[in-house]
């Protein structure tokens, strides 16, 4: 099972941290022992002082598929959720400068939160995510305001990765994006339903 994971798909977030609108899908990946545990708190690493959260909608991978048309993508999404990718920040920005892949900023143990899973068949549609921190919405956005829909990001990451049933998908995060810090807790929403709760340590 791997985790591929989409950057920049939101026009606002990719302004709202100075990063260009990309053209194509910005591609990374996660290792599986990036998930986080189910019942488990996020543990905030030592070695980074400004771990960020970025809510996102997850799609689950039902079945194999390699060079998948973009009119075929639905029917290889079996389950849906909310996820949160967090991210070290400060480690990603150093990386970023040197010119360095940035796994270690997005791939680190417990690094990928997992609501309940939605099972299939997901119809194509718009979905909504958001998150609270403490009570309070922090991020909030809609699958229609895309850059990339899902339709193509399947069709785009199919043709790098051949797709295995259980894989995951994370498909970006809307504006919002800010630190946690020990005693926060989170909440993710997808259609206004709680599937996630989160508590930091």
């Amino acid at each position: 099972m791997k985790i591929l994971c989409i950057g920049r798909n939101y026009r606002d977030h990719a302004t709202e941290l100075g990063n260009a609108v990309p053209t194509e899908p910005v591609v990374f990946c996660k290792p599986d022992s990036a998930i986080l545990q189910p019942r488990l708190p996020f543990v905030i690493p030592s070695w980074s002082q400004d771990i960020h959260h970025e809510v996102e909608w997850v799609v689950r991978i039902g079945r194999v598929g390699k060079f998948i048309e973009p009119e075929f993508a639905w029917s290889y999404v079996d389950a849906m959720t909310v996820g949160i990718d967090f991210t070290a920040r400060d480690l990603q920005n150093t990386l970023k400068s040197k010119g360095l892949p940035w796994e270690k900023a997005k791939g680190f143990d417990g690094s990928a939160v997992l609501g309940t899973w939605i099972p299939g068949p997901i119809e194509p549609g718009h979905f909504h995510i958001s998150l609270e921190k403490n009570g309070v919405e922090v991020q909030s956005g809609t699958t229609a305001d895309f850059i990339f829909p899902l339709e193509q990001l399947i069709a785009h990451v199919s043709e790098y990765f051949t797709l295995k049933t259980g894989d995951l998908l994370f498909t970006g995060t809307p504006a919002g994006v800010g630190p946690v810090s020990r005693g926060d807790e989170l909440e993710g929403k997808l259609g206004g339903k709680s599937l996630l709760r989160l508590r930091i340590r």
